[in-house]
């Protein structure tokens, strides 16, 4: 339904991975414009964006929580040592937070996203694609992408941006507790560090890059469902491949955003 085969009929058969490129990225784009005209029209229920939200990023918070706080424990863990013995304590506060509030913070967050909330829209939308419901739909008139597609993707593009918020918290404190059992670094010297380190814009920033992670993973995690074939073997493998891909382009993206950003 969301292929972009149908422009690509000119392109010679003799470079099928250049055929396969571009028609999976004339997919995601199709889906993603289709996804923003009912956004911007406001045809979507707020109940069902609230609910996914609840699903795919609130139960997300607890994992999230995790592996940010012994993320802040390794940087501070790492950081510690070799910067006491250089006589340089004071930067670990602001190595803490430069690292996680820029780079680690929205980065982690995303891959996590990708792997549990990616897999899940993957799963639910291939399971409805197999079990002939999106057709049911179709036959009733409705749009998949205005039900289904636009209340996880608003989900994600919202939700994600606050979990990067809580993530930078947790490792940052993480980071200190880490300080104070390592070297007893008093609390004044790191959180001075750390507001020499960074500012207000390179949170903002931090934040940007978490909304185009949740943008990506809805739009890969919505296309490869819709385009399940297979039975239930087709869904996991559809599964697979939705986590593999956002995860690829998460980490180009971050490239790229950095580059944009922070240079």
């Amino acid at each position: 339904m969301y292929r972009a085969s149908m422009y690509l009929r000119t392109l010679p058969e003799t470079f099928p991975l250049s055929r396969r490129f571009f028609e999976y990225a004339g997919g995601v784009t199709l889906l993603f414009v289709d996804a923003l005209r009912y956004i911007v029209a406001l045809r979507f229920r707020p109940r069902e964006v609230v609910r996914q939200a609840s699903f795919l990023i609130v139960a997300s918070l607890p994992i999230i929580l995790l592996t940010s706080g012994f993320t802040g424990f390794v940087i501070a863990l790492e950081t510690a040592a070799s910067a006491q013995q250089y006589g340089l304590g004071n930067i670990i506060g602001g190595s803490v937070a430069f690292g996680v509030v820029r780079e680690l913070g929205p980065l982690l967050t995303a891959v996590v996203v990708a792997g549990r909330a990616g897999a899940a829209i993957t799963a639910q939308l291939g399971s409805m694609v197999v079990t002939e419901q999106i057709e049911a739909y179709q036959s009733m008139g409705t749009s998949p992408t205005r039900v289904l597609v636009v209340p996880r993707f608003l989900a994600c593009i919202i939700g994600l941006p606050m979990l990067t918020v809580f993530a930078d918290m947790i490792a940052v404190w993480g980071g200190y507790y880490m300080a104070y059992l390592q070297i007893h670094m008093p609390a004044s010297i790191y959180w001075n560090s750390a507001r020499q380190f960074i500012d207000f814009t390179d949170f903002e920033k931090g934040l940007l890059k978490a909304a185009v992670f949740g943008m990506i993973i809805s739009m890969i995690a919505c296309y490869e469902g819709l385009r399940t074939q297979g039975g239930a073997e087709g869904v996991g493998r559809v599964t697979t491949q939705a986590v593999v891909t956002s995860i690829i382009l998460i980490f180009a993206f971050n490239f790229a955003l950095s580059f944009v950003l922070f240079r």
